[in-house]
């Protein structure tokens, strides 16, 4: 006889999130959602989920807990504050998904800790398209006993799923990730730029470089978007910025020095100032199109 699943509350339906929210579904978990805006559930309540107003109902309602919201005072106010997670959540698993603080990170593993919760933070890379696929790489911090047990869960959102240690290091992790695609990034645009304005087809410069040395998740993935001028959100700038500040202020902690990011994020400031946070990351080709560079020279 095969065991009942663990019921599932999911916190935060975006661009990411109803889509993950969608594989598990798929997956036969029983489902409580909570998002800001409650339209977003609507394509998930319409096939079984259950509805609730606060993410404290959320855990109430459900063995495991996964979030994945905007910036680290969300993961905060969603946890610790009024109608938060932990003021009514009575064992199993929480799950912070979002890219945040490590620091919050592990501030939420104690709190969580006296209450007999196990919390993980378990950060992911893929984007929207990682999302719709069930392919996102998942970076995990926390007990290896509480991940050994939803490992499997893990499985339904994701292919490349790896512990990395005590909490906080699911999000150390996920900021290396964003430091080498902040540079990276830069390097994508860039070498559209110049084939471009060498008088190449940028699509064919792009299509063979991809298959030598060059080749990346950003090139492959977002190279054709900044091509066809399409700026929808995979990932949002804003989120993008935020992600570097964390990784600035946590390489400042560990007295690094990294002028690659440091760049990507001015770059990044400057599109946001003009109107763009909004829009995906690899609206960064605007930049370069912009008198913005000459600026700067």
């Amino acid at each position: 006889m095969t065991a009942q699943k663990k019921s599932i509350g999911f916190i935060g339906l975006g661009v990411m999130g109803a889509s993950m929210a969608h594989h598990l579904l798929d997956a036969g978990y029983p489902l409580t959602v909570y998002n800001r805006t409650k339209a977003k559930a609507d394509s998930l309540v319409n096939r079984g989920a259950k509805w609730v107003d606060t993410p404290a109902e959320v855990a109430a309602a459900s063995d495991i807990v996964i979030t994945i919201v905007g910036f680290p005072k969300d993961v905060e106010q969603v946890y610790l504050g009024e109608n938060g997670i932990l003021q009514t959540k009575k064992g199993g698993h929480v799950i912070d998904m979002t890219t945040s603080s490590p620091l919050l990170a592990k501030k939420i593993y104690d709190a969580a800790k006296k209450k007999g919760i196990a919390a993980l933070d378990a950060p992911v890379s893929g984007g929207d398209i990682g999302a719709r696929n069930a392919s996102l790489v998942i970076m995990v911090g926390g007990d290896r006993k509480a991940f050994d047990e939803v490992q499997k869960m893990f499985e339904c959102i994701g292919r490349t799923i790896r512990y990395f240690g005590a909490a906080g290091s699911g999000q150390y992790t996920k900021m290396a990730n964003q430091i080498a695609i902040a540079s990276g990034m830069m390097g994508v645009a860039e070498a559209l730029i110049y084939a471009e304005k060498a008088g190449l087809n940028p699509a064919e410069v792009l299509e063979t470089i991809a298959g030598g040395a060059a080749g990346s998740w950003s090139l492959s993935n977002l190279g054709p978007r900044m091509i066809k001028g399409d700026v929808a959100p995979g990932f949002y700038i804003k989120h993008f910025i935020k992600d570097m500040r964390i990784a600035l202020e946590s390489a400042k902690e560990m007295h690094l020095d990294l002028p690659g990011l440091t760049l990507a994020k001015r770059l990044y400031d400057e599109l946001a100032a003009r109107g763009m946070e909004d829009c995906g990351t690899q609206a960064i080709i605007r930049w370069y199109m912009s008198d913005e560079q000459k600026k700067s020279h």
